[in-house]
């Protein structure tokens, strides 16, 4: 084994590793876990009205 066969298997590992991370990503189990993460910002009502009452006050 060369160091050419060390750099295959490495492409090939990392090759296995990368699509394996994209089929857990885009999962069916996945889907509304992230769906809630991306809502995480909109999710504080209390937040945005003191956030838009501050900027009433101001103008």
């Amino acid at each position: 084994m060369d160091i050419n066969d060390l750099r295959g298997l490495s492409t090939l590992f990392m090759l296995i590793t990368f699509v394996g991370l994209v089929v857990w990503a885009y999962g069916r189990k996945q889907k509304k876990p992230f769906d809630d993460a991306a809502n995480l910002p909109f999710a504080d009502k209390d937040l945005a009205e003191r956030t838009r009452s501050e900027v009433l006050e101001r103008e």
